[in-house]
């Protein structure tokens, strides 16, 4: 049994992973006791993660209007030069954020009917890649896919984080469309944002499926080609009924 198209693009959040509490105190306090056992003068921590705060919901603020993304290593350095925080030796940018990713995706899980319906996806001979919206660093979403196991069923995954626009912007669906080297209506697009997944693959030709977990209402003025309550509905996709 073949699927019913070449090639499907994911989401990641909410589609693939239950991105749990989604909480900067506790990360950042981790990054605070990195930085404190490597005896490095530091502010008070709330005074430091309210001027984080102050820095980077502007940042996320102004990625909904323009779809260039907020980059949180730069929200991250800015806080560090304000502060005049002295990084030496081991303490590097990159290894902050390690530290405060790590408490990040200690959150998350992948959902548990993943895997299974990657499989069978993936035995019907259709290719998958990822398309997603983070403000995460490329490498740790390198990391974060390896640690949840995933990366096997992936040709590609294109991060709003290292690309000139986010989701729903046509040109992060194109980059898809240029690494599978297909024509869109051979693609098939699957996430649990109506707007930026949804609209965003119609927008430049590809078919959507909408993965709607919650039993939202579907929002006037978008038609997913498909509405999916679990990823299993993937596999009972028919051509037949578009």
């Amino acid at each position: 049994m073949n699927f019913p198209f070449k090639a499907i693009g994911f989401d990641w959040a909410y589609t693939l992973v239950d991105l749990g509490e989604e909480d900067d105190r506790k990360p950042l306090q981790k990054v605070f006791s990195f930085l404190d056992d490597n005896n490095i003068s530091l502010p008070d921590f709330e005074v430091l993660l309210d001027k984080l705060r102050k820095i980077f919901r502007p940042m996320i603020e102004n990625s909904r209007t323009t779809n260039q993304e907020a980059r949180f290593e730069v929200a991250l350095g800015k806080l560090i030069d304000h502060f005049e925080i002295s990084l030496n030796g081991g303490v590097t940018l990159n290894k902050l954020l390690e530290v405060y990713y790590q408490e990040v995706y200690s959150e998350r899980k992948v959902y548990p009917e993943v895997v299974s319906v990657l499989s069978s996806i993936k035995d019907m001979g259709a290719r998958m890649g990822i398309v997603s919206n983070t403000t995460n660093p490329v490498f740790m979403k390198e990391k974060e896919m390896q640690a949840t196991g995933l990366k096997p069923f992936f040709e590609f995954a294109i991060y709003s984080s290292e690309t000139p626009y986010r989701k729903p912007h046509h040109s992060i669906f194109e980059l898809a469309m240029t690494h599978l080297n297909m024509n869109p209506a051979e693609i098939l697009f699957v996430g649990d944002d109506i707007s930026m997944d949804v609209a965003g693959a119609q927008g430049v030709g590809m078919k959507s499926a909408w993965l709607n977990r919650g039993g939202k209402n579907l929002p006037a003025g978008i038609n997913p080609d498909y509405e999916l309550h679990s990823l299993e509905d993937l596999l009972r996709i028919d051509l037949a009924i578009l």
